[in-house]
């Protein structure tokens, strides 16, 4: 991803205006970190950000770095996963129709 791109979907999340603080916490406090992703525009970029980036600490698109770790372990041929979520995306969008802002989570 270049920096350009990066930039413009941090400017849109959901968490710009959060205490980053508040983004690696531990335990219980995870859920309430994890709810600030709920509904962010931008929540599979962040994602794909973190698992391509292999960031290991803090709530990135709405997932732990435990949550995280299983996926990289149970997709371990994925070499971009911003690839893998703009082509599945896009066939979001073809099969439904959807335009660009409709939702899609690649999250679950």
């Amino acid at each position: 991803m270049d920096g350009h791109s990066q930039e413009t979907w941090i400017a849109r999340a959901a968490c710009r205006s959060v205490d980053p603080e508040e983004l690696f916490v531990e335990g219980a406090a995870q859920n309430r970190a994890k709810a600030i992703c709920t509904g962010c525009p931008v929540r599979t970029e962040c994602l794909a950000h973190a698992l391509d980036e292999r960031i290991e600490h803090g709530i990135w698109g709405g997932m732990t770095e435990r949550e995280r770790r299983a996926l990289l372990r149970r997709r371990p041929t994925v070499t971009s996963w911003r690839s893998l979520f703009e082509a599945a995306r896009a066939e979001h969008e073809h099969r439904t129709g959807a335009g660009k802002g409709d939702a899609w989570d690649a999250s679950g």
